[in-house]
């Protein structure tokens, strides 16, 4: 019988592997070599074995700490980013130095959450990535933390990994860190045994999480498991492992049992739909009725304005807007045909008084069910 984990995994062709803090520095917050040797050693094996591999790397404030004698993270943000300044350049040497002597270039890619909320952006470093894959380069990607204050909102560079797993739709991404993967609550307070596999990243796994995060980073695991369930929805395999664990990417791609394996959703998001989703930050939302939501959801519908009750923020056509039930909760995204204060106008209308409200009727849908992601 085929283990449906090896199975999956035989298919991957694109990794894209996160590597956290923890994993990347020693004593001191001064950048541990030896690991980072053997992450090049263990990801020019990857290649050998034909897959394409992507790096997102946190560690630059953690080596600028290093650099500059710190101990304690800096709380401040123009501190952090000075510590980041001082460490990128640190951390880029010494993935340099590694991959070079296995015959290996890399690539520095900084990005921005503005690389996202612009498609034309989205997809020049789409491209960008792509270009220094064929090259033969691997791509260091890591948020620019000199000028941005995202990295720091959203925490060891999880959010990040997964919004560039869908950015390149690679079929696997892997969090490397401190510990072996999810595991369940144990007795007083201590953890118990590892999940192994998780099959959807719901509320009850969320819960799962240990909020505490390490001396250097802001991950923890509520950031993994968002990023997990920001991929897997998506369509990707996610894998959190051990990364001090000699030769873990080999035995995730090999299908052994290692870490947690979170599976994909059975239905991939196709590229677009990726963005509308989870790449570019909503501009504002429209609440909607019951009936409305159960047309979005279980059918498969356009939102039409009979089925809009309020409008929040301020918003023009094309921006991609949050779809919010009557309690509140936000089941949706999707591109709006309407400004809203035009939404606002024709709430709870009928398609047919468009005309008579706005002066012309340009679409029938304030969102096309094309333009629709349901979360």
């Amino acid at each position: 019988m085929i283990d449906p984990r090896k199975a999956l995994l035989e298919r991957v062709r694109t990794v894209v592997v996160k590597v956290g803090t923890a994993v990347l520095t020693g004593s001191g917050g001064r950048l541990a070599r030896r690991r980072i040797s053997a992450l090049a050693r263990q990801v020019a094996g990857l290649r050998e074995r034909g897959l394409r591999v992507v790096l997102v790397s946190s560690g630059a404030i953690g080596a600028g700490m290093g650099e500059l004698g710190l101990t304690e993270r800096p709380q401040s943000l123009p501190q952090l980013q000075a510590a980041a300044a001082v460490g990128q350049g640190q951390l880029m040497r010494a993935y340099d130095d590694a991959f070079k002597t296995r015959g290996l270039h890399t690539g520095q890619v900084l990005l921005t959450r503005d690389d996202f909320d612009d498609r034309l952006r989205y997809l020049n470093a789409r491209n960008t990535i792509f270009s220094l894959l064929e090259f033969g380069v691997i791509p260091v990607i890591n948020e620019n933390d000199t000028t941005s204050v995202e990295e720091i909102t959203f925490g060891d560079n999880d959010f990040l990994a997964a919004q560039v797993t869908n950015l390149l739709r690679a079929e696997l991404l892997v969090i490397l860190t401190v510990v072996d993967g999810l595991r369940r609550p144990g007795a007083d307070g201590r953890l118990g045994e590892r999940i192994e596999v998780v099959e959807e990243v719901g509320e009850e796994v969320l819960a799962l999480a240990s909020k505490e995060a390490t001396a250097l980073g802001q991950g923890g695991m509520t950031s993994k498991l968002q990023a997990a369930q920001m991929a897997t929805r998506a369509g990707e395999a996610v894998v959190i492992a051990d990364g001090t664990r000699q030769g873990v990417l080999a035995a995730i791609v090999a299908g052994k049992p290692v870490g947690t394996l979170f599976l994909p959703s059975a239905r991939p998001m196709t590229s677009r739909k990726r963005w509308i989703g989870f790449g570019v930050r909503p501009r504002g939302g429209v609440q909607v009725d019951a009936g409305a939501r159960r047309a979005l959801v279980e059918r498969g519908k356009s939102l039409l304005p009979s089925g809009v009750t309020g409008v929040e923020g301020r918003f023009q056509r094309g921006d991609v807007v949050e779809l919010e039930d009557e309690g509140g909760e936000v089941f949706g995204r999707g591109l709006t045909n309407y400004s809203a204060e035009e939404v606002l106008r024709l709430r709870g209308m009928k398609t047919s008084q468009i005309s008579r409200v706005l002066g012309s009727r340009p679409y029938d849908e304030i969102i096309h069910r094309d333009n629709l992601v349901i979360l």
